[in-house]
């Protein structure tokens, strides 16, 4: 099991013990989806549930590959399902070399599943007063099939695709679905608004302004 950065990890035995032993398999990416649905139709969210149900879908492209849309200069973020209001579903296509700002996450739940690739996560702690240079907290490589978890009182952190030579692909889930972000300049941890938008929705590209 690889989650990152993540304490307390509870085991899928703990998880049988308090589920009992007929836990959901997501055999494909419609499943995964209808899994997670059912989930997410409480009120609660149940991290370690989320992050087993992401764990037993084993990536399959052509699942995928509909929604995943590259761009050369920037990395993209392509809506695969809305959920049930409760969160969102997106694919994120890094080209060779790209990544993410430094961020936090609305006060969101963020999961992330490697489908294709690898990534780097690189965490940082919140910067303690205006001006301070943000401290890194350690690096992850994430490789194919790994599900990772940050929320906003783990810190904050940034992805990147390390590869000059293979591009990456990662599904994503926030919960609740946001759609502003902080950004964080790391020298001195100033931070700035970011709207979040969709370089396409549900396999169709959205006009770009």
């Amino acid at each position: 099991m690889e989650v990152c950065n993540r304490e307390n990890v509870i085991t899928d035995v703990d998880l049988i013990k308090r589920f009992g032993d007929n836990l959901p398999v997501a055999n494909n990416l419609d499943e995964l989806i209808e899994e997670l649905n059912k989930i997410f139709a409480s009120d609660e969210v149940n991290i370690e549930l989320v992050d087993y149900i992401l764990r037993t879908y084993k990536s399959n492209v052509d699942d995928w590959k509909k929604f995943a849309k590259f761009d050369r200069y920037r990395y993209t973020r392509n809506l695969v399902n809305s959920g049930n209001g409760k969160y969102n579903l997106i694919l994120l296509c890094w080209g060779e070399g790209q990544g993410s700002s430094i961020h936090d996450h609305a006060n969101a739940h963020c999961f992330m599943k490697m489908l294709q690739g690898e990534l780097q996560e690189i965490r940082y702690e919140w910067p303690k007063q205006q001006g301070e240079e943000l401290q890194e907290m350690g690096r992850t490589i994430l490789k194919e099939n790994s599900v990772c978890y940050i929320n906003d009182e783990q810190g904050l952190h940034r992805v990147e695709n390390v590869s000059h030579t293979d591009p990456a692909i990662s599904l994503h889930l926030y919960s609740p679905p946001f759609d502003t972000c902080h950004m964080f300049d790391k020298k001195t941890g100033r931070k700035t608004a970011s709207k979040v938008t969709f370089w396409s929705m549900y396999g169709k590209k959205e006009s770009q302004e």
